[in-house]
């Protein structure tokens, strides 16, 4: 679905993340989902992943990495063109307890995610992994929704210093059921590890629903996968990573 919106505010978190929020229709939203952002003077457009779904809109934390991105941190209050939201999110299961597991800008959405098991009555643990403290985000948010929040970074500057699984190691949570978001490395160490959950995939992509074939992997017999349409999030384990 292409709609246009309207951005409400567009705010720097931390060094090069931004927090933008839209007024759109968010009724077909999902956790783990993302909407395809256009971009002024870009043909391509932007794969953002959604944060939080709002009673009147989206909320979308993106890192500037390129041109592309830096020309979006620049757009101010007004329109906005979308593209989604697209590809397969996270599901929200009947469960007693599940861990969050987020790598830098992986974090943003498992905000949602969050957000929807909690309502359900879950518990939460969130653990989140950043480089250093400057690059932290969302902690704040995540514990006033009513989860359990462990930080790692790598150089020690927050948290238990070390990954994520060193975390969920250091203070003994339970990896009974993972839902994961963040870098190649990180998802690797959680698919070596953790048998029950799903992971959340990042990919180049173009068009954003399937037709392109330019964000194909592998799955574990060698089938091709579009991380845009059948992804980004997979079963642990199904993906060859």
């Amino acid at each position: 679905m292409v709609q246009d919106g309207i951005i409400l505010s567009n705010v720097l978190l931390t060094e090069d993340t931004y927090r933008m929020e839209i007024a759109c229709d968010s009724s077909h939203a999902k956790p783990g989902q993302f909407v395809q952002v256009e971009v002024p003077g870009y043909f391509l457009r932007r794969p953002i992943s959604i944060c939080e779904i709002t009673s009147h809109g989206l909320v979308l934390v993106y890192k500037v990495v390129g041109q592309g991105t830096q020309k979006m941190a620049e757009m101010k209050e007004g329109n906005i063109n979308l593209f989604g939201p697209l590809g397969t999110g996270f599901p929200v299961e009947a469960k007693e307890h599940v861990v969050l597991m987020g790598g830098g800008v992986g974090v943003p959405p498992l905000y949602e995610t969050a957000k929807q098991y909690l309502h359900q009555g879950t518990k939460v643990d969130v653990v989140l992994g950043f480089n250093t403290k400057n690059q932290a985000i969302y902690l704040e948010e995540f514990e006033a929704l009513g989860a359990r929040v462990t930080v790692a970074s790598m150089d020690g500057s927050i948290g238990v210093k070390g990954t994520v699984i060193d975390a969920m190691q250091e203070k003994e949570i339970p990896g009974d059921f993972i839902l994961a978001c963040g870098p190649l490395p990180m998802l690797k160490a959680i698919q070596n590890t953790y048998t029950k959950g799903y992971i959340s995939l990042e990919a180049r992509m173009a068009c954003g629903m399937g037709a392109c074939m330019g964000c194909v992997v592998k799955d574990q017999e060698g089938h091709s996968l579009r991380v845009c349409k059948d992804g980004p999030v997979f079963e642990i384990g199904k993906v060859a990573l």
